[in-house]
């Protein structure tokens, strides 16, 4: 009896003593203020029992960031719990894309059991830059997760994360993925695909053209178009004469245009003069590849009689196409450059710019602009030139470096390296 009372306070007092020497989250971010030496004391934590502490650890090694904190995100990826999965593979892209992680998934998990409701519906087209060399073990990880995460938001945030290392070792894990019965995961694989930009994908995605979320069905349509699907034109002809869903017949035009050919030319004439402006501008852009001489009055035209933005933008682009490169006040070409300072159409005249500088009468024309517009000209003909320069376009860039606005000289060094990553 005797003997009874006192094991019972001993095995109270250890219980008690236990408590005392349990992890807490504080306790993680008392030891990251050591910098990148508590990495090994943080990645023990990512074994604790406690969620909150195994979180705190993956976001105190992301905060501490390169060099040493690749391995024990990698390790993060495999815990059993959805959170800390989607905190490692945002820290993971952070790694090669600074800042992501404050944009990310991830950063709606303040605190444990944060509904992720929404978070997928962001705007998605962040990308690394093409000369990163992400490691193949981050790949494998962050496939791993797509296959088997614990849930699928984190199976659909490492799709999305794939998407953003331009993982092309992914491909097939994210096709596969396309079959899943979750329209969140389906359309992130989507997504990824398309910054990816493996080709041979495409075909894949045709199923999904008519899939019954909206969503799903204008990225599959859209991806391939970018991916060039020529087998495509049939089923994209189907579904812009068949949907009523406004955004769903624009990007089915749009696709249509990125694959041109004569036997598509009534369609373009139908929606040239349509009273949707998004619907004219995909029309216009269709004339555009068509590259057909006989189309440049009709363009001509249009141009001059055009007054909203998008259109207008499209037959800029349609009329360079068809060989106008002329600097005058109010030619086409220059119209696009000036369009890289607005907010609201930059995004629309970068990408027709990177696709109009394939041609070497193009690319000669904006190296004049690119030593002596705004700085946002600068910076966009920068990227347009990387994606579609040649040697002589690295000899420009090269002149850029030394930009006096620090922001132009960071983004021609940039520039320089992608394109010495292409040739």
């Amino acid at each position: 009896m005797v003997r009874l009372r006192i094991v019972v306070p001993l095995l109270a007092f250890a219980a008690a003593l236990a408590a005392q020497q349990a992890a807490r989250p504080k306790d993680v971010r008392e030891a990251a203020k050591a910098g990148p030496n508590a990495i090994p004391r943080l990645t023990q934590y990512l074994t604790d029992p406690s969620l909150d502490v195994r979180a705190e650890a993956v976001k105190q090694i992301i905060e501490i960031g390169p060099p040493r904190s690749l391995d024990p995100l990698v390790v993060a990826t495999r815990d059993a719990d959805a959170q800390v999965q989607i905190l490692a593979t945002d820290g993971l892209v952070n790694f090669y894309l600074p800042g992501y992680f404050k944009s990310g998934v991830g950063a709606s998990l303040r605190r444990v059991g944060t509904d992720l409701k929404g978070r997928f519906t962001d705007t998605n087209d962040q990308v690394i830059d093409r000369y990163i060399t992400v490691r193949p073990e981050v790949v494998t990880a962050l496939v791993v997760v797509l296959n088997n995460g614990a849930t699928r938001d984190a199976k659909a945030n490492a799709a999305r994360a794939l998407g953003v290392l331009r993982a092309s070792a992914a491909v097939d894990d994210l096709v596969a993925a396309t079959h899943s019965k979750d329209s969140i995961l389906i359309y992130e694989t989507v997504v990824a695909l398309e910054k990816i930009r493996v080709e041979a994908a495409a075909p894949h995605l045709e199923f999904l053209m008519n899939d019954l979320d909206p969503k799903v069905q204008v990225a599959a349509i859209e991806a391939v178009g970018l991916l060039r699907d020529l087998n495509a034109r049939s089923g994209l002809i189907d579904v812009l004469n068949r949907s009523g869903n406004i955004r769903v017949k624009r990007t089915a035009l749009t696709s249509l245009a990125m694959l041109p050919a004569e036997t598509n030319r009534a369609l373009y004439q139908q929606y040239i003069r349509d009273k949707d402006d998004k619907l004219r501008a995909s029309a216009a852009e269709g004339f555009a590849r068509l590259r057909n001489p006989a189309d440049t009055p009709m363009l001509d035209q249009a141009w001059k009689d055009e007054v909203k933005p998008a259109a207008r933008l499209a037959l800029a682009f349609a009329l360079v196409m068809h060989g106008q490169v002329g600097w005058s006040e109010f030619s086409p070409l220059p119209y696009l450059v000036n369009n890289l300072d607005s907010a609201s159409y930059s995004g629309i005249a970068q990408p027709y710019l990177t696709e109009l500088a394939r041609d070497n009468a193009v690319r000669a024309a904006l190296y004049g602009p690119l030593g002596s517009g705004t700085k946002l000209e600068k910076i966009g003909l920068a990227q347009v030139l990387s994606a579609s320069g040649d040697r002589r376009s690295l000899e420009e860039l090269n002149k850029l470096k030394d930009d006096p606005n620090p922001e132009v000289a960071q983004a021609a060094l940039t520039a320089v390296r992608n394109l010495q990553s292409r040739l």
